[in-house]
Formats: C-alpha cells, structure tokens, sequence
C-alpha cells in the first residue's frame, strides 16, 4: 500500500470546473432514527439510501464515496461476519450498484482520477475494489490514523478493514479543508468519525455540498442537529461543530447542502445535476 500526503502543488489531473455531478443510489440500509439524528426514537426506523456521487470534469471524473462492498454481503460468511448486527443488514439491488450505475451514465474507470471517501463506515468503502492502484484515494489524515487501528471483527465500527487497507491502493492523505479540484473541495466535517470529510462541488448552476454522513437527513441541516452517534465520545463537540457548518452553508444563495441517507430528499433520484 502507498500512503502519500497531499502537497500544495499536488493536483489530479483535472481542468476546468466541474461540468455536472451524478447522484448514485448503491443500496439501501434500515437506520434507527436516533442513530441518524441526535434525540430521535429508537423504535423508529428508517429504510436510507447509500448514495455515492461522480463528479464530471471536462477530462475525468472523481468518485465520492464507495458504497457496500458486494462482495462481502453476497458472501454468506462474510456477510454475518461484517453486516448483520443489531436489526441492521445490508440490502442490495441485483447485480453491481455502483459499476452498473458507472457504465450506465458512459464513464470510464480509465477516466477516474480520484475516489474522496468521507470516512471509513463500511457503507462508504466496498466499492474500492473497483479501483487501480493509480486511483488515489482521498481521505483525511485523522480518518486514516484512527482507521488503520481498528481490529478486523470490531463490531463496534462498523468497518470492513480489508476495504480500504488493500495492498494495491493508493491513499493520499488530507489535513482539513483541501482543495483538490478546479470547485471541488475537501471539507473538514470531523465528529462522526475522528476525521470525517464532506465534499463541496461548485457547478454551473448552483454549488453542492455532499454532507455524507455529518448529516444523515435533511432534518439535521435544516435544525443544526447532529447524528446520534459518533465513534468516540471526545468527538461530540465536533459533530455539532460540524453540523453548525453545515447548516451555515445551506442558508447560503445558490448553495445546496445535501444529506447522505435521507430517503424523502429527492436529489438522489436525479440522474444528473449541473
């Protein structure tokens, strides 16, 4: 595995702005409301969708996120190993979510310049496997240092370790807000998990905020509340710090914050956005 830091001179390869973006349902999972947003009901819950995004420029492409990784929820050991615990599993549409929806818009992996992943929730990181190890893999450096110590079989986080410590992938490392594309920047949303990122994405029409997981439901932008959980206690400040951000961008003209699992939010029905 490569781990690379991030240089101000460092570039992808990408010119120009970015010409549209492509919201991508990859699956579903069923969420205790509480656990999307502080203060919610536990008995209550929600059917969300895992949603990705690709970010089109003029010569290439960024992923956002990664979605589950196929391969471990068709594989019955795996599966129970890694998916199923306390009323949560996994549920897929038939065949490859994520590539199918890749080759469908007519993108090419050859043209992938980047993959950004939020943070390390095993519903954020199976589709790596889809990369080249030319791919690199963008994640902030807190969310790396914290990942990389979490034991295989840790229930408690949620994570596939064998998703994103792959031999052959290439991670680049972030220290907080980076820009990393002419309108396509980093943002440090950290609380969720220790080093979590949220993407803004300037378009021609209007600017994108992919909140992924600093606010799972548009309730949590719109009232300033944070999810209901985080990996470490010490990290509650920051989640409603992160939260606070959020909301803060949403009331902005011309600015759309959109949360990551919130099935009533009808931008991940789009098929493309610019």
């Amino acid at each position: 595995m490569s781990v690379l830091d991030w240089q101000e001179d460092s570039s992808l390869g990408l010119t120009g702005p970015p010409l549209r973006l492509h919201p991508m349902i990859v699956g579903y999972e069923p969420i205790r409301e509480s656990i999307s947003i502080l203060g919610g009901d536990p008995a209550v819950f929600l059917l969300e969708p895992v949603t990705v995004s690709a970010v089109v420029h003029e010569n290439g492409w960024l992923l956002v996120d990664a979605g589950f990784n196929v391969d471990v929820v068709r594989d019955p050991v795996e599966r129970a190993t890694y998916y199923n615990w306390d009323s949560y599993t996994a549920l897929l549409p038939p065949g490859d979510p994520l590539a199918d929806q890749v080759a469908e818009l007519g993108l090419s992996w050859g043209d992938l310049r980047g993959c950004i992943v939020s943070h390390v929730h095993l519903d954020h990181t199976g589709g790596l496997r889809l990369l080249g190890p030319d791919v690199p893999v963008l994640m902030q450096r807190a969310e790396y240092e914290f990942a990389r110590q979490i034991p295989d079989l840790d229930e408690k986080h949620v994570v596939v370790p064998g998703d994103y410590l792959r031999e052959d992938l290439n991670i680049v490392l972030l220290d907080g807000d980076t820009l990393l594309a002419p309108g396509v920047t980093a943002l440090d949303t950290r609380g969720h998990t220790p080093g979590h990122q949220s993407v803004m994405v300037e378009l021609p029409s209007r600017t994108v905020v992919l909140a992924c997981d600093a606010a799972d439901l548009k309730r949590n932008v719109l009232e300033a509340v944070p999810c209901g959980t985080v990996m470490r206690p010490q990290d509650e400040p920051f989640a409603l710090t992160a939260i606070q951000r959020l909301h803060e961008l949403d009331q902005r003209p011309g600015v759309e914050v959109w949360p990551g699992h919130d099935p009533d939010w009808p931008a991940w029905q789009e098929k493309t956005v610019s």
